[in-house]
């Protein structure tokens, strides 16, 4: 795992998502054309699967890099795991949005909005949210109104939205994920579990031309970029990942 985000974590991802107003189209003969023609380009995405409601299509997952696409009623998402370089990532996601408009006839004016996000993923055999908790909450004012005698964190996942700009069309959302306990608040069924961090932006339409959604990737890539180095992994990722490595979790 060549990036400098990857060896921040155990798992590093980037992901993309073209969000439509209108279904996409579910034939056979169209789906497994365009699928046959992303695998062209990318031949270890050999895998095709259906879930319920989804098409997709993913190269291993034993391997510690890999690549997925996933065609939903109104949205076509992909993802890379462990790239061995940001552009090697942005390459993959921008030649899907090169490819989908002319396989799945979307226009510009079906365009909803597109999204890129840096996924992060941290082992962690404690407590997750009591992880979350004690390293970005403990001696803070939102610390005093959850103080008791013998409590233990039940949920603690922290998302958080932000305008980057004047008309609210590019947004961007923190969010920390904890897995899922019993109901008494056990995470022993869910242990070996990692903690998922996640920095997204989102750039709503309409836009013009189909060529536009090359330009809006490239100023997502930025955008997320610089998120991700100056606010997620200083101020989120490293003290969650210090309170783990401490012993404390």
């Amino acid at each position: 795992m060549a990036t400098s985000f990857g060896a921040l974590c155990t798992d590093f991802y980037v992901n993309q998502k073209l969000a439509l107003k209108m279904d996409l189209p579910a034939e056979r003969e169209t789906v497994l054309h365009f699928f046959d023609r992303v695998r062209k380009s990318s031949p270890s995405m050999n895998r095709f699967r259906r879930y319920d409601g989804e098409f997709a299509l993913e190269s291993s997952r034993r391997d510690p890099q890999y690549r997925w696409m996933a065609l939903r009623r109104t949205s076509l998402r992909t993802g890379h795991v462990n790239p061995d370089s940001m552009e090697q990532a942005y390459r993959f996601h921008r030649e899907i949005l090169e490819l989908a408009p002319h396989f799945l006839t979307i226009s510009p004016l079906d365009v909803d909005y597109l999204e890129l996000l840096y996924g992060f993923d941290l082992e962690c055999d404690g407590n997750h949210d009591q992880v979350i908790y004690e390293a970005l909450y403990e001696n803070t004012p939102m610390a005093e109104a959850l103080k008791a005698p013998g409590v233990k964190m039940l949920d603690v996942q922290p998302i958080f939205g932000l305008s980057l700009s004047d008309r609210g069309d590019i947004q961007a959302y923190f969010e920390v994920k904890t897995r899922p306990k019993s109901r008494r608040g056990s995470s022993k069924p869910y242990r070996g579990e990692p903690i998922s961090l996640f920095v997204t932006v989102r750039k709503y339409g309409p836009i013009d031309d189909l060529v536009d959604l090359q330009t809006a990737f490239d100023k997502l890539s930025e955008h997320v970029e610089t998120l991700a180095t100056e606010r997620l992994v200083p101020h989120l990722l490293t003290p969650i990942a210090r309170h783990i490595t401490s012993g404390s979790a």
